[in-house]
């Protein structure tokens, strides 16, 4: 029984079910303060957040042995009687006990009608809310202790503040009831029919927008298995990151499609990604909000480098998730990430019945980035007992038409996908030209059926309707096919890039530190809550951490200054220091390559007026070794919203907003990552030496890169930004230093 309250409750919901005419809408939510939930022991790295991920069990979601379905109806012309006969027949379809629920109607559909959650003949699973307003009903849910609830209603968090206030209450209420929520505004896709007649590695779906999951929906009609599909909505508590972690470990999900419009908690994602990379399961993903809705404000160089999808972009590429642009690469994408086999080899060959068409294709995937290995001579000189001589045969491989004809057609193939160093065959087909493209297409299925080696068609015919297209291709489960060039090198290139993450993958969250290190105690002591901290702090902070910063005093006076040149060692470089000094060089506040003692008290005098001039506050001037001979960076901090610190690390010097060229990493990350981050500079041959100049020291480097992400982990609480510019990295073996520095503190 739910006690006193139960009647109150019960009236409210027959009220609230006839006021909105059953239908889900908008309604004015009660205010209810959250109580405070049961504190659960997790694993946390030193910065206070979690290591694993929390997957829920949502078997009993997606597979109930009961369903309640609150606000049933049957009467004609009501949208709540559509929903209920399709909830009804799901129900069927995966052999579970359905339930309505009304407060007014003896049976819906020749079901036994239950007045109240509390009526109900067992505890289910599943309840699905069919009223405007969700949240009385999730208390009696919680008295009833239901598994799960989806909540179909809209007027939340994408109506604005007072929706997303109203949200927040929603989410409260289901913190303290213990059960899992999907929505509000969703809608009845994970209730839809998918296909028992296909097998192989199914796609399982999940979507923020019910709309743009259906192209993924529609490949049952091609023969690709789909088995479940999550349409999340806002999010007020199951999100994308628990899915992709029940999915990850399904064994019948080959691969997971996802289209994201927002995320809702970064690290939950990340450690989501992690556990799907750990089990091999290929993530695809469209993410929408490529473009900077609103400017970014940010004092260091590195918070101008770093936007908000700079940052997801980055995350995505670091935890191994495949970001698309559009739903037609989604869907081709997962498509062959779910079925095809483990690669043999990286090398790819193209094979054509038309030079021109080889020749096209080839460009664009070697562009991609796709190894097209030369044949060898031996292969070239086997493949010429049936191709003609005149013709190119070291790849693309080109056979001229005829040969594809006959018997030829069949040993070629095989002779391609013998060669050791080809593991993937494409075979662009830009329009049918019967019988002779009939006879190719089989070949090709009859040859992948044989192999293990992934064999790739582009049907190019706009048409679609050939036998050879509708039939041979699209009726083998070996065979990946598509329909034009771009979306096959996009999930080719995928494809075996995924296959190379995982071989050498190793969660960063197990190696992540969990305790402070003696470092952090004595960083603890220069922050400055609020506030910006001088050059000579800031190098402080880096010296805790065992960067090194070049030779230097800090003085305030001009005889002072000479007195400190001669123990650092002409030339010197002397800069103004003061806690609300972010760029010195615009204000003329550096001086560089200063040899004598007169040009010490000159540049002393000169850079004190020009600080009094500028109204700018000097707790002194730096005396600093000059260091001239390296490769200028930039390593720095940023506070993402959505992920918490990151590290950047770019080309630097007084140019790096305008070069832009830096690449971006979510803590936790290993050396490997710290490495692949310089690969992606385009500026990244300056540091093996160019010109005559020497190789740099990127060990040094790379270490400075760890030693700062060990600083964003431990003090992202403090320290909201820090920009290390320029770092000198010297020759190799030399080491880099830390030239400049700016950190602001939260």
């Amino acid at each position: 029984m739910l006690g006193s309250t139960h009647g109150t409750l019960t009236t409210d919901f027959r009220a609230r079910v006839e006021a909105c005419g059953e239908t889900p809408r908008t309604a004015v939510h009660s205010t209810a303060a959250p109580s405070a939930a049961d504190a659960v022991a997790v694993a946390v790295d030193v910065s206070g957040r979690p290591l694993h991920a929390d997957v829920p069990d949502l078997d009993r979601f997606f597979r109930p042995e009961s369903v309640a379905v609150i606000g049933a109806s049957d009467a004609e012309g009501r949208p709540n009687t559509g929903i209920t006969r399709q909830l009804i027949a799901w129900a069927e379809r995966v052999g579970a006990r359905i339930h309505p629920v009304h407060p007014t109607r003896p049976s819906v559909f020749g079901l036994a009608c239950h007045a109240s959650v509390a009526d109900l003949p067992e505890q289910v699973d599943l309840a699905v809310l069919l009223v405007g307003d969700p949240l009385p009903v999730i208390e009696e849910l919680a008295e009833a202790k239901v598994k799960f609830a989806v909540a179909f209603a809209s007027g939340f968090a994408e109506t604005g503040d007072a929706g997303a206030a109203a949200q927040e209450r929603l989410a409260a209420a289901v913190r303290r009831s213990g059960l899992r929520l999907l929505g509000p505004n969703t809608n009845l896709n994970a209730f839809e029919e998918f296909r028992e007649d296909l097998d192989g590695p199914a796609i399982a779906l999940i979507t923020q927008s019910g709309h743009q999951g259906r192209p993924v929906y529609t490949l049952q009609e091609l023969g690709i298995r789909l088995s479940h599909w999550a349409p999340t909505g806002n999010e007020a508590d199951l999100e994308t990151s628990d899915f992709i972690s029940y999915f990850a470990e399904r064994p019948e999900v080959g691969a997971i499609a996802c289209y994201v419009e927002g995320l809702k908690d970064g690290r939950q994602f990340l450690l989501a990604a992690d556990r799907a990379a750990r089990n091999g399961v290929p993530v695809v993903a469209v993410k929408v909000g490529r473009t900077e809705t609103g400017a970014r404000m940010a004092a260091s160089h590195t918070g101008k480098l770093t936007g908000a999808d700079t940052v997801v972009d980055a995350a995505m590429r670091q935890f191994g998730v495949i970001r698309v642009d559009g739903l037609d690469e989604l869907q081709d994408t997962a498509a062959l990430l779910a079925r095809a086999r483990k690669p043999l080899a990286d090398g790819v060959v193209v094979y054509s019945i038309s030079g021109g068409t080889g020749a096209h294709f080839s460009d664009l995937a070697t562009e991609a980035g796709l190894s097209l290995p030369t044949l060898s001579r031996a292969k070239q000189d086997e493949l010429h007992q049936w191709i003609p001589p005149y013709l190119n045969v070291a790849n693309p491989v080109d056979n001229g038409g005829h040969p594809v004809g006959d018997w030829r057609g069949r040993k070629i193939i095989d002779a391609i996908l013998a060669d050791p160093s080809v593991g993937v065959l494409i075979c662009p087909i830009t329009g049918p030209f019967p019988p002779m493209s009939d006879r190719l297409a089989q070949d090709l299925v009859d040859a992948a059926e044989q192999s293990d080696k992934l064999i790739c068609v582009i049907w190019g015919s706009p048409v679609g309707t050939e036998e050879a297209y509708r039939t041979t291709l699209l009726g083998s489960s070996r065979v990946a096919t598509f329909r034009t060039f771009g979306n096959c090198i996009t999930a080719v290139r995928a494809y075996l890039g995924h296959h190379r993450f995982t071989a050498a993958y190793r969660s960063p969250f197990e190696d992540a530190p969990r305790t402070p290190s003696p470092s952090y105690r004595k960083a603890q002591a220069l922050m400055r809550p609020g506030q910006q901290l001088s050059e000579h702090a800031a190098k402080q902070l880096l010296r805790a951490y065992g960067i090194r910063v070049p030779r230097e005093q800090l003085v305030t006076s001009a005889a002072a200054a000479v007195r400190a040149a001669g123990l650092v060692g002409y030339p010197v470089v002397m800069k103004a220091s003061g806690p609300q000094l972010a760029h010195k060089t615009e204000l003329g506040l550096v001086k560089i390559g200063l040899t004598s003692a007169s040009q010490i008290r000159d540049a002393y005098r000169e850079l004190t007026d020009i600080a009094r001039y500028e109204n700018v506050p000097l707790d002194g001037i730096l005396v600093c070794q000059m260091v001239e001979r390296g490769v200028e960076m930039v390593v720095g901090v940023t506070q993402d919203d959505l992920f918490g610190p990151t590290v950047t690390v770019g080309l630097g010097g007084v140019l790096v907003e305008v070069l832009h060229d830096a690449a971006v990493r979510v803590p936790p990350f290993g050396e490997d990552q710290a490495r692949a981050m310089l690969a992606e500079l385009r500026g990244h041959a300056l540091l093996e030496g160019v010109r005559g100049a020497p190789p740099a020291d990127v060990d040094a480097l790379v270490e400075v890169v760890l030693r700062v992400q060990r600083m964003a982990l431990e003090l992202g609480g403090v320290l909201s930004e820090l920009d290390v510019n320029p770092l000198m990295v010297l020759p190799r073996g030399q080491g880099a230093v830390a030239l400049d520095a700016l950190a602001i503190c939260r």
